[in-house]
């Protein structure tokens, strides 16, 4: 079938302005204002009052930690005394409570125009050991494309490190499991629809063994490689204390420093480590509200992305973010990298919806999502411009961003709608809020 979103009231492509052709699930034609397309067509959506931007790419999240969101015990404190307060609060997680964690922080990400949800899953232990698998089904059930994350901790509070020792799991453990998510569920071809990426969770609580086997499974896979990695100024003095150099030599000594790795923060990088990530085109994922919230610092987005790095932009777990909307995150990258840089105009809105599209898909190594032009995948957000917040705007693209758009009215995810109305087909918000909220109380 083909259809013709035609006629929008703004896109984010050029020469588009009569709106795009999709057929099966990919995008093959965009339309000039004023014309139609080249061949017929067997159906039409009227876009003239949608502004429509590709799919927003997620490329950092913790789903389950939607159930501690504004947490007492946390919410005033730095990265270290954050995760000291938490993890024994996560280490009572159970197989329910995580699914519906990940249900309700992918809808979120899905109502907010994302199309691709990334998840650094780290919490799989005893009684949680199919984690990877909950999140696979429930990404599918939604009809999201997903690159789910085997994440992993192997260090603990024995080891002198921070998580609980019920929740780390063994090396040879850590590894088996990798090599059969990646067996059972990643996909390496155009338009993959489920992706699986090796993420040992950060320096400070994962072995140098599990990084460095994690190299030589993702080779033989070929899947991307994920982990924390400069996000405080105490990681850094750990891993001086701990290894006698900084986490970038860390990151080298692992085998990491190659472009299979995208990273999570990356604010305490110098000029030097800039280009030494660019030229291994080692991407980094920009946390702009996360890192806002628990003051970790300021990624050098232009820094990077000059030097050859591709940057994106992810939500973070809904902990140290206490939201996973994602173009809420675009807002809120564009506002923090001006008062970063203390310039109004070197970081333009179209740099923060580049982040969340162009450079999210590059950090995940996909040629095929993150931009409305022929052959890539159709996947959209549609959003419309009615609320007060817009009344008044003279550019559409540049209101979504500065105006606050917070929820798509319309998302495409392969060819197939899978928001409708600003609501998700046979989805009962106010059950899945209640299973939640009862779920989230266990944490009290």
């Amino acid at each position: 079938m083909r259809l013709w979103i035609m006629n929008p009231l703004a896109i984010l492509a050029d020469d588009a302005g009569g709106g795009l052709v999709v057929e099966g699930g990919r995008i093959v034609e965009l339309v000039p204002a004023g014309r139609v397309p080249l061949q017929p067509v067997d159906e039409r959506f009227d876009a003239s009052r949608h502004v429509i931007i590709p799919g927003l790419i997620n490329t950092h999240h913790h789903f389950f930690q939607t159930l501690s969101r504004a947490h007492p015990k946390a919410y005033n404190s730095e990265l270290f005394p954050w995760l000291v307060a938490l993890y024994p609060i996560w280490g009572r997680l159970n197989r329910d409570m995580f699914r519906i964690g990940a249900r309700l922080a992918m809808a979120e990400l899905l109502l907010s125009g994302c199309t691709t949800a990334m998840d650094h899953n780290y919490m799989v232990f005893k009684g949680l050991e199919d984690a990877t698998d909950i999140e696979v089904e429930e990404a599918r059930a939604l009809g999201l494309r997903a690159t789910i994350t085997r994440g992993s901790l192997s260090l603990s509070q024995k080891d002198g490190a921070v998580p609980p020792d019920h929740i780390v799991q063994d090396e040879e453990t850590i590894l088996a499991d990798s090599e059969r998510v990646l067996q059972t569920y990643h996909d390496t071809s155009d338009g993959a629809m489920t992706q699986i990426a090796l993420a040992p969770c950060a320096p400070f609580n994962v072995s140098r063994e599990v990084m460095r086997s994690s190299v030589e499974l993702a080779e033989r896979y070929d899947c991307r490689l994920h982990t924390h990695l400069a996000e405080t100024e105490d990681e850094e003095a750990f891993c001086k204390a701990t290894f006698g150099y900084r986490p970038i030599d860390w990151l080298e000594d692992c085998g990491w420093l190659q472009p299979r790795t995208w990273l999570a923060h990356g604010i305490h990088f110098t000029a030097d480590d800039c280009s030494k990530l660019g030229h291994h085109g080692v991407g980094v994922c920009h946390c702009a509200t996360s890192n806002a919230v628990l003051a970790s610092g300021f990624c050098p987005t232009l820094e990077l992305e000059a030097a050859g790095s591709p940057v994106g932009l992810g939500v973070d777990g809904s902990a140290s973010n206490d939201g996973s909307n994602l173009m809420e995150e675009v807002r809120h990258a564009l506002m923090v990298n001006r008062l970063g840089y203390r310039s109004a105009d070197r970081v333009t809105h179209r740099d923060a919806l580049r982040w969340a599209t162009k450079g999210s898909a590059r950090c995940l190594g996909r040629d095929d999502i993150g931009e409305i032009a022929p052959g890539k995948q159709a996947d959209l957000a549609l959003f419309t411009l009615d609320e007060m917040r817009f009344s008044g705007q003279h550019d559409p693209i540049a209101a979504l961003v500065h105006c606050g758009a917070t929820r798509a009215d319309r998302v495409m995810v392969a060819g197939i709608w899978r928001v409708i109305d600003g609501a998700i087909p046979g989805l009962d918000v106010s059950a899945l809020i209640a299973e939640h909220t009862a779920a989230a109380r266990i944490f009290d």
